[in-house]
């Protein structure tokens, strides 16, 4: 529990993400939400935002005091003037448009073409606007210093994982996809070493295997790229660069076509990379 309150929204949400792991499971839920929907936090009651983060009200002022609140209120005092000062998140915005357009239940596959088409778009603006270029630039770096490149993904971050040790595998980098066949998930991971790199990705609900490579690969000081979906998620938090990457998601199908950009883009970037150096040689 926090002594004193944050006083700023970045500093609440620091303090949230800092704390996550030693929050109740419960509290951790609710930390999570906020996360995810500032601008629900902000504008709504006490009884609907229960309602939306699947708790109680009494859980909601439970967390609020956790972080130095004396009650639910004041913490929300702080996501208020957030809501003020910043447009929506990406879901509330992708929730917006989709109502506008009365898109709710398709009536046809050109509705629901439309619908993905737009939730797409919403969700690739707020990638171009939220991701630093700085942090692809430093993930590139990490990855052109590896001598070998492993990559781990399971479930739904599978075939972006797979798209990766493809492209790089066409352009001759030693890249090994860590799937875990044969029960080997652990053996494939021990491979790796200080001279190498890990890309791990991986969305909620979060991939137990994926934790367990990354959790390997701080072991063993392998600097790694994490792509997830939340400043909580437990990749994120000792990795060498992380993107927050927010999916459409449409009738509970949720896309991948921004983390694919994203792939695409560090997949290309360490490219014509190597290129540029290839040439300063020569030169």
């Amino acid at each position: 529990m926090l002594e004193s309150a944050p006083q700023e929204y970045e500093e609440l949400i620091e303090a949230i993400s800092n704390n996550h792991a030693n929050l109740s499971k419960r509290l951790k839920q609710i930390a999570s939400f906020a996360l995810e929907h500032p601008t629900t936090m902000g504008i709504e009651t006490i009884a609907n935002i229960a309602q939306s983060a699947e708790v109680q009200p009494s859980a909601l002022i439970r967390f609020a005091k956790n972080f130095g609140f004396s009650g639910f209120s004041d913490m929300q005092r702080i996501f208020q003037r957030y809501v003020t000062e910043q447009s929506e998140s990406y879901k509330e915005r992708v929730a917006r448009e989709l109502a506008e357009n009365n898109q709710d239940e398709p009536d046809s596959l050109q509705a629901l073409f439309q619908q993905f088409c737009d939730a797409n778009v919403v969700s690739l603006e707020h990638l171009k606007k939220g991701i630093d270029v700085k942090d692809i630039e430093k993930a590139v770096r990490i990855l052109q210093k590896a001598e070998q490149i492993y990559i781990v993904g399971q479930r739904r971050s599978l075939p972006i994982a797979s798209y990766l040790t493809y492209t790089l595998s066409r352009a001759d980098c030693r890249v090994h996809l860590i799937d875990g066949s044969g029960g080997l998930l652990r053996e494939q991971a021990r491979a790796m070493s200080k001279k190498d790199a890990l890309i791990a990705i991986t969305f909620h609900p979060y991939s137990a295997d994926t934790s367990q490579v990354v959790d390997i690969a701080v072991e063993k000081s392998i600097p790694y790229v994490a792509i997830s979906d939340s400043s909580v998620s437990p990749i994120v938090d000792q990795a060498s660069v992380s993107f927050n990457v927010h999916e459409a998601e449409v009738h509970n199908f949720r896309s991948l076509s921004a983390t694919m950009l994203l792939a695409q883009t560090l997949a290309t970037g360490l490219v014509f990379d190597d290129k540029k150096q290839n040439k300063k040689r020569r030169s």
